[in-house]
């Protein structure tokens, strides 16, 4: 048996956090859920996962922050992260990217699907 693969949620609502863990278990993943940037950072450095699933709106430190520690520190910096968040606006989204976002997903009625597709596309799923 193959161990399954681990996402680090970092989603500061427990309600969404709820939600896309229940999405991303469906496919087969397991899934920590941090509720802030520095608990996701923290998490994500003492033990690495396979994949980073990030807000933007996080307290004390935003997701863009959180992406851009990840992506400068050498045990985190291969990571795929897929911003998933309510701030879909092009600038955000420019943003996300360019703090080294693999993916920016807005939280709207496709996401779910979008989210599939691109673990698909990084081959994860």
């Amino acid at each position: 048996m193959t161990m399954a693969l681990e996402a680090l949620l970092i989603e500061d609502s427990k309600t969404q956090a709820a939600q896309i863990k229940d999405t991303l278990e469906s496919v087969g993943l397991r899934v920590r859920v941090a509720y802030d940037g520095p608990e996701g950072l923290r998490e994500a450095i003492e033990n690495p996962p396979a994949l980073v699933i990030l807000d933007v709106k996080l307290p004390t430190m935003d997701g863009f922050q959180v992406c851009r520690r990840l992506k400068r520190n050498p045990s985190t910096q291969d990571i795929p992260i897929i911003m998933l968040t309510e701030k879909a606006d092009p600038k955000a989204t420019m943003s996300g990217l360019r703090a080294g976002a693999d993916d920016y997903i807005p939280k709207d009625i496709f996401a779910a699907e979008h989210l599939m597709e691109t673990l698909r596309e990084l081959g994860i799923l």
